[in-house]
C-alpha cells in the first residue's frame, strides 16, 4: 500500500494497482503550491464530508480522471449536479466491497456543508480492509466513544488522524483515539494550513512517543509504503 501526503487532509493510497484519493483540497492550499493537480491519478476519490479544505478540487480531478466519488449521499448528489459522471454514495455503517477491498463509512463527529451551501449530510470516516493491510481515515472529527467499535471490524495496520486542533481533535485526544482504535502507527493531517491549526511538530511526535505510538508527519508530496 503505497502512500502519497498532498496536504492538509488530502492523500492518496495506491492498492492493488487502484488509485485513490482522499479530500481533495490542494490548489488554494499555500503549502501545497509545489503539487500539480494535473498528474494526479485517481480511480476513486474518498470525501469525508462537504468543508472547501475536503472537497476544493473535487469535481476538476473527478471529471479529468472519471473517477468514482464515494462518500455521503447527499455529497454524491451534489457531485452529480457538478457534471461528475461516476458516483457511489454511501452512509454510516455501511459498507461495499470494491476492486481493492471493503470499504465501511463510519461515524465522525463534525459538521459538513457544500462550498455553495448544500447540505452535506453527516460527516464520516473510512475504514479500508485489503489484500494489503488496513487502513482508517477518521475524517475530519472530534474524539468519540465509537472509535471503540473498529477493532471489531479491522485489525489496523495504520490510522490516519487529524492533530490541529481546534476544528478537529488534537494530539492529546488523538492519543486516546489511537487507544481506542488498537492501532501503533499514526499518519497525522489536518495540522499547519490555517493559523487555527499549527502545531509544533517535535512536541506532538513527542508526545505520541511518549504514549508509546508512532507518529508521522510527513511533507507534502512525500511518499511512503504503509
Amino acid at each position: 500500500m503505497k502512500y502519497t501526503y498532498y496536504g492538509q487532509s488530502c492523500f492518496g493510497l495506491e492498492i492493488n494497482g487502484k488509485h485513490l484519493l482522499f479530500d481533495p483540497f490542494i490548489s488554494d492550499n499555500p503549502l501545497a503550491k509545489h503539487i500539480d493537480i494535473h498528474q494526479i491519478k485517481a480511480d476513486y476519490i474518498f470525501v469525508s464530508h462537504g468543508h472547501g479544505d475536503h472537497v476544493g478540487d473535487l469535481v476538476s480531478i473527478a471529471k479529468r480522471t472519471n473517477a468514482t466519488v464515494v462518500g455521503a449521499y447527499e455529497i454524491t448528489e451534489w457531485c452529480l449536479q457538478q457534471g461528475i459522471q461516476q458516483v457511489h454514495p454511501m452512509n454510516l455503517g455501511g459498507q461495499w466491497q470494491f476492486p481493492f477491498g471493503k470499504v465501511k463509512f463510519v461515524t465522525a463527529v463534525h459538521s459538513s456543508v457544500l462550498p455553495d451551501g448544500t447540505y452535506g449530510g453527516n460527516p464520516g470516516g473510512f475504514i479500508l480492509t485489503t489484500e494489503e493491510g488496513n487502513l482508517y481515515y477518521s475524517g475530519d472529527t472530534a474524539l468519540t466513544m465509537d472509535m471503540q467499535l473498529i477493532p471489531r471490524w479491522a485489525n489496523l495496520d495504520v490510522a490516519i488522524l487529524p492533530v490541529g486542533d481546534n476544528f478537529t481533535m488534537g494530539a492529546d485526544d488523538a492519543i486516546l483515539a489511537a487507544g481506542f482504535i488498537q492501532c501503533k502507527k499514526i499518519i497525522g493531517v489536518h495540522y499547519d494550513t490555517f493559523g487555527y491549526i499549527k502545531i509544533d511538530h517535535e512536541q506532538t511526535i513527542r508526545k505520541f512517543s511518549d504514549a508509546g505510538l508512532q507518529l508521522t508527519l510527513p511533507t507534502i508530496g512525500a511518499e511512503m509504503i504503509l
